[in-house]
Parts: C-alpha cells; sequence; structure tokens
C-alpha cells in the first residue's frame, strides 16, 4: 500500500500513468488473441487441417487446447485477471506458434522476408507477455481490484 504522505511529489500521478499503460499494454496484446482465438474456435475443423498441414503431432488435441489458451488467455489479458499467468501461458502458446508457423529458414525464398517479419514480431509479442508477466495488470484490472478489496 502507498503512503502519499511519506512519497514524493507526483508519485501519484507515476503510478496513475504506469498503470493506464498497463491497461493499454494489456489490451494492445491481448485484443489479437482475443480475434484470433475465438476465430479458431469458431472455424476447429479448419484450424486442426491446418496443423496437420504443418506436422503438428495429436492436432485433433492440440489445436482446441491452443485455440482455448489463445482466446481465453487473451481475454484474462485484457481484462487483467490471472495477468501473469494468462501472459505467461499465451506468450509459451506464442513460441509454439511461431515455431510451427513461421519457419522463416524454411520457407520459400519467395515467402521468406515476409515468415521472418512475422516471426520477429512474435517475438516482440512474446517479449510484451513476459513484461506483463514481471509487472501484473495493474491498478486498472481486476487483478488490481481485487487486491484492494
Amino acid at each position: 500500500m502507498t503512503n502519499y504522505a511519506t512519497t514524493p511529489a507526483g508519485y501519484g500521478a507515476a503510478t496513475t500513468g504506469q498503470d493506464a499503460l498497463l491497461l493499454a499494454a494489456r489490451v494492445l496484446l491481448g485484443a489479437i488473441f482475443v480475434q484470433s482465438g475465438f476465430g479458431k474456435l469458431m472455424a476447429l475443423s479448419g484450424f486442426i487441417a491446418g496443423m496437420e498441414s504443418q506436422g503438428v503431432p495429436m492436432a485433433t488435441i492440440v489445436a482446441p487446447i491452443g485455440a482455448l489458451v489463445e482466446a481465453f488467455g487473451g481475454l484474462a489479458i485484457v481484462l487483467g485477471a490471472w495477468t501473469r499467468l494468462a501472459a505467461l501461458l499465451v506468450a509459451v502458446f506464442t513460441v509454439a506458434a511461431t515455431l510451427i508457423a513461421h519457419r522463416y529458414w524454411d520457407s520459400a525464398p519467395d515467402a521468406m522476408k515476409m515468415q521472418q517479419t512475422q516471426f520477429m514480431k512474435n517475438l516482440a509479442i512474446i517479449g510484451g507477455f513476459l513484461s506483463l508477466v514481471a509487472s501484473g495488470g495493474g491498478r486498472f484490472s481486476i487483478d488490481g481490484w481485487l487486491s484492494r478489496r
């Protein structure tokens, strides 16, 4: 608990700013996973077929688990509920998805640059999730609300 009587001037504004940035980070990182994950759940057979074509073993088991982690993990991140756990799970999902779908080193020459860009984008997203693992959801989150109760 912050004791504002003994903290430097402006500290409350600084933490409010940090919490607002954490909210923005959660929404921006989580939104794409909510959209993509629920899209996969609504077209699960296509997602399974895509994973099978990539050579993923047990795709009929792995695909629904991945889609659920993506959709509900993304939603938990947006809401700031179980933020650290959700960010870790979605980071692991993103590592797996990156290694399955964006192996630029195995791509045809005409697709290599695009796959490398997707690979590097996913590394940045993983970094964002690891930041949320370290920081938590902030005050403007369900986790923050529950910690103040």
